[in-house]
Order: C-alpha cells, then structure tokens, then sequence
C-alpha cells in the first residue's frame, strides 16, 4: 500500500521557517535586559553605553549610586565620606538584621547613600547619591547621618551641595528614630543655605515619602529626570482618601515641572553639563 503523503511537497526549511526540533539561539540572561516599556530586548552593552536609557523608546532604567557618581564626577575626584557608617537594629525589629545583610549583598553597599566630595566640569563640590538596590533608597538612622555630616562638611569647607534622591521613604524598620531624619537633615540643609552656599537636588525615579517631605525639595534648584515618580503618598492612598480621580501623569515629573515644584527636566546625559553651568555660574561666572 503506498504512503499517504508519497506526492505530497517535502517543506522547503529556508522558506518555511525552521523544523520544530531546530535548535534556537539563545542569549545569556546576563548580556541583555528586557525593556519594560517597550519590551525590546537590550544588549547590556548597549544600555551601558547609552547611560542606562533604552535606545528604542527612551525608558530610563535605574541607575545605582556608583553609576549616578561615575556619570557626574570628574574621573578619579570622587573621594568618598563615613563609608564605615552602618545601620543596627535599634528597635530589635524582627527580621531587620537579615534584610540589612541581604541589602548589603545585593547592592554592595553598606548602606543606602554614597556620600563624599568630588569635581564636577572642574568645579569643587559635595556629593550624594541614593541607592535604590539598598532597600529601595530607604532612609534610616544612618541614611540621614551621612547626608547630616556632608553638609556640615560642606558648610566648613564653603562646598555647594549636589543630591541624587531615589527612595521609597522612611525606614518602618527604624520608627521614629527614621522620621526624625528628616528634621535633622533638613536643620542641616538651613544651616548650609544660611551660608550662602547652593544646594541642588535631582530627583530620580521614585522618589517618595519622607524623602521627598525633607530634603529632595529643599534644594535652590530641583532639577528631575523625565517621567520620575515623585510624591508623598502612593496616588491610590490619595484617591482612596479624597474619594476622587487623580488628573493624568500626577506625580510625573512633568507634572511637577507644570506645577512648579521643579525647576526642569533634564534628560540624563545632560545632567552633568547643566550641573556644570549651575556651579559656575554659583561661583560668579558669567552665565552662558
């Protein structure tokens, strides 16, 4: 008995496509990065090159302290502060002294805020940047202490101050001890600005709760990266509060521009030539 497919046309794999057993090629989950705007595929190198911006939409993934740093300093200027600081369980808080450890492996941290000094396009400067892979950028004891200490130091050394805020809020972990950060980083921040000396702060993507009741907008100049997420509470606690709808984009950093809780938006490959211009102008440079 002949075949039942005996005249049937053999598939052309070249035209069709692959047989179904076709081995497939694979890209090592550490190579690339799946955008989670656009859902392109992107070449770690590739993100690397472009500071961390999609190439393909523009969605800007979070950068670390060490990256916010490395994009801002002048190379080899960074000299880093009270990099030995900390944080303990003061409330004995269950299961705390594990998360730190956790958060000190995952972030290669020892805590959520690189603080120290640095040269900015030649220009002499104090310099923080929050880390958002240390408990999302939570603020602790600790937190506030490092910043406290840089604008003391700034203050004494007549340095202006420049701050990257990325933070889901005060640390729960730490109670009240964490709230009271913010007073005492914003006794700080008086302090330095009664001196005459500038402060500017850059908002990045989030940047909320206690953070953002405190020092991120206590700068001379805000300046926020586009479509960051900046507020106090979370927009439905808000809504489930007043009971009403929220307008479009609210809490997105072009909302706040419209508002007039920021000063700009500046895409982040112009961060640091904008910095630049804000500190010399500041030292009584002509503006250009």
């Amino acid at each position: 008995m002949l075949p039942k497919n005996l005249f049937k046309k053999p598939q052309n794999i070249l035209e069709n496509g692959p047989k179904a057993d076709a081995a497939h090629a694979s890209i090592p989950g550490e190579l690339c990065e799946s955008c989670p705007s656009c859902g392109k595929t992107v070449f770690t190198g590739d993100l690397a090159d472009n500071m961390n911006v999609c190439p393909s939409c523009g969605h800007y993934f979070r950068l670390n302290a060490r990256q916010r740093i490395l994009y801002t300093a002048d190379e080899g200027t960074f000299e880093e502060r009270d990099a030995e600081l900390i944080s303990a369980n003061p409330l004995d808080f269950p299961e705390y002294a594990g998360k730190l450890e956790r958060s000190k492996r995952d972030s290669s941290e020892n805590e959520a805020v690189v603080c120290g000094t640095c040269c900015i396009g030649g220009h002499s400067a104090a310099l923080f940047a929050m880390e958002p892979y240390f408990m999302m950028g939570s603020m602790g004891t600790v937190v506030g202490e490092k910043i406290t200490r840089l604008f003391e130091y700034a203050m004494s050394e007549r340095l202006p101050v420049i701050g990257y805020t990325v933070s889901g809020g005060a640390r729960m972990q730490e109670g009240i001890l964490s709230l009271m950060q913010m007073a005492k980083v914003s006794a700080a921040v008086k302090r330095h600005s009664d001196a005459g000396l500038l402060y500017v702060t850059v908002l990045t993507d989030p940047t909320m709760g206690g953070v953002t009741a405190s020092f991120a907008m206590q700068g001379d100049i805000i300046i926020v990266e586009p479509d960051a997420l900046v507020g106090f509470a979370g927009q439905r606690v808000i809504e489930q509060t007043i009971r009403q709808k929220l307008p479009q984009g609210f809490q997105r950093a072009e909302f706040l521009r419209d508002k007039g809780f920021a000063d700009d938006i500046i895409e982040r490959k112009n961060i640091k030539e904008y910095l630049t211009k804000v500190l010399y102008i500041h030292k009584g440079g002509a503006a250009k």
